[in-house]
């Protein structure tokens, strides 16, 4: 069972690929609204806080390196910098709990943050880390601060997905590739199909206290450090690279600037189409086409990455996750 088809399906909304969070942005008021946004000092997550902030947003900037985080916001007007690393529950914990004591309610929770195509690595449970960041940490940070979530009526929460999901369903027999050869690729693609499923299950359970759910598809965006870890051979047997590891200029030419990768993202937040509609996965600033098989796939043209599988917006199997998600860090996601 999927998602009506008349739900993931495009809704025309007037952007497109080529949009900018600042063409998403123009006549969208968010004063007195407040803002988390993982990862909102780099790359994608930079832009969607600068944008956001233009519009009179007070954005909260989670960040495991401050400093870091400080100097790449310096002279952006409100924003506040708190510790946060996504593969540490204490920290987890800790961040939501200074949230919540400071009585603000949270009007949009973007989870951003996230790792690409590393080596196996697992944190101190024993859970991969892609999987750990992508996915894991982000239900839990969701979790936690749910309260001010609903306190907020009205609230959105976003959580930065990938085309990648196309490259592994969920494994809920070996999640953490304790039983299977480790590849990055089926890690970082089950990661990405959790957060699409995360979604929805966070959508349909969360929209009668007025919180809706999405997941996003940035696009193939040039000029983020989110490869830095990624094998160059990868990237030659895609076709986007040449024998010397460096990206072909034609496509290059195609790839999307920062302002374009983060416009979906911005436009999950904001957007007043989707005042009813949650529960979706979105690229382009719409919410995507299911692939049935119909769309065309080709790494070294980036306009065909895109769409949706439909394991990743199985009801079934987002009731499953949300169960397993609760077991895997221990602690119940209550929404009542």
């Amino acid at each position: 069972m999927i998602q009506d088809k008349n739900v993931q399906s495009p809704i025309h909304s007037g952007f497109n690929a080529q949009s900018t969070s600042w063409d998403v942005i123009k006549g969208i008021d968010l004063t007195g609204k407040t803002v988390i946004i993982t990862g909102g000092y780099a790359g994608i997550g930079l832009e969607t806080t600068k944008t956001l902030v233009s519009a009179g947003a007070q954005v909260i900037v989670p960040a495991r390196d401050i400093e870091k985080a400080r100097k790449n916001l310096s002279g952006v007007q409100n924003i506040e910098f708190e510790l946060l690393d996504l593969m540490d529950p204490q920290s987890i914990d800790a961040f939501a709990e200074k949230f919540i004591a400071s009585g603000k309610k949270l009007d949009l929770l973007i989870n951003n943050a996230g790792i690409m195509w590393v080596p196996l690595r697992r944190d101190s449970r024993g859970i991969e880390s892609q999987l750990a960041t992508n996915y894991l940490g982000q239900f839990h940070l969701t979790a936690r601060l749910w309260p001010t979530l609903k306190k907020a009526n009205g609230a959105r929460v976003i959580s930065v997905s990938s085309y990648g999901h196309q490259m592994a369903p969920f494994n809920f027999e070996d999640p953490n590739f304790e039983h299977r050869e480790y590849q990055t690729l089926l890690g970082y693609g089950q990661s990405k199909t959790a957060c699409n499923l995360f979604a929805v299950e966070l959508d349909a359970r969360g929209k009668a206290f007025n919180v809706r759910a999405y997941s996003v598809h940035p696009g193939s965006v040039y000029g983020t450090d989110l490869g830095r870890e990624e094998p160059i051979d990868l990237f030659k047997q895609m076709g986007t690279h040449d024998e010397n590891g460096n990206i072909k200029p034609e496509v290059e030419a195609r790839l999307k600037t920062i302002p374009q990768g983060a416009a979906t993202t911005v436009w999950c937040a904001t957007s007043p189409l989707l005042h009813d509609i949650g529960g979706v996965y979105c690229e382009n600033c719409d919410i995507a086409e299911i692939d049935h098989g119909q769309i065309e796939h080709r790494f070294d043209d980036p306009a065909t990455i895109r769409g949706v599988q439909s394991y990743s917006l199985d009801k079934q199997n987002a009731e499953h996750l949300w169960k397993l998600s609760e077991e895997m860090i221990g602690i119940p996601f209550n929404i009542g």
